[in-house]
């Protein structure tokens, strides 16, 4: 892929990303792009390669990269509230709310493929669903530490891994460092943290695209 076309791809992701900042990050008190940063900014920290770094900020983007008539997870903000009181968005009685667009983890890596991302890009942000029901699967305190939208959507997204799916999980070669992408999406919800803005990412995408075998 030439510079140019590769420009034409990153301008195209970041429009999606940047679209769905006008929208709240569900069930949080930040945005969905303010999120996204946050994730790349803590896997630039530690040194993460250019893959891990892109697919921590792109781990999202199946949330937007959809139709309109997308099936979302719709869920009473009476049900948010029990498991997260402290959240604005449970402040209207008798309403609903979205956790998310189903299957949103795998409508990202199938866009991101589309578009020429690496394999590795696009597995790393089809396992942070997946990782999440492995991490609740292997430790009760990891669900005890979800807010209360991630632990409704875990319900739509299959519940915990059972011991069985586990172990088959920590097996995956590139298990620990999807395990590490979701710790970064976990951590990624801090209102007001000041971290690299959308476009310091450019050169980064359009090399990755350019580069790509």
């Amino acid at each position: 892929m030439n510079f140019e076309i590769s420009n034409q791809v990153v301008d195209t992701v970041f429009k999606v990303l940047i679209d769905g900042s006008k929208q709240d990050y569900i069930g949080e008190n930040i945005s969905q792009l303010e999120h996204s940063l946050q994730a790349a900014a803590q896997a630039l920290e530690t040194k993460a390669d250019d893959e891990t770094i892109l697919a921590a900020l792109l781990h999202d983007i199946g949330q937007f990269a959809t139709s309109a008539d997308q099936k979302q997870m719709i869920c009473d903000t009476s049900a948010l509230a029990e498991l997260d009181p402290t959240n604005s968005t449970t402040t209207s009685p008798n309403s609903t709310i979205s956790v998310g667009v189903t299957g949103h983890e795998r409508i990202g890596a199938e866009y991101l493929r589309k578009l020429g991302f690496s394999n590795k890009v696009a597995q790393l942000v089809e396992s942070h669903v997946p990782v999440k029901r492995y991490l609740t699967g292997k430790d009760h305190s990891y669900y005890e530490s979800l807010s209360g939208a991630s632990k409704l959507s875990l319900k739509y997204q299959g519940g915990p891994f059972t011991p069985e799916q586990v172990k088959e999980f920590e097996e995956d070669p590139l298990f620990e460092l999807k395990v590490q992408v979701r710790k970064w999406d976990d951590a990624a919800k801090v209102v007001g943290l000041e971290v690299p803005d959308l476009e310091s990412y450019r050169q980064m995408a359009v090399d990755h695209l350019m580069n790509k075998r």
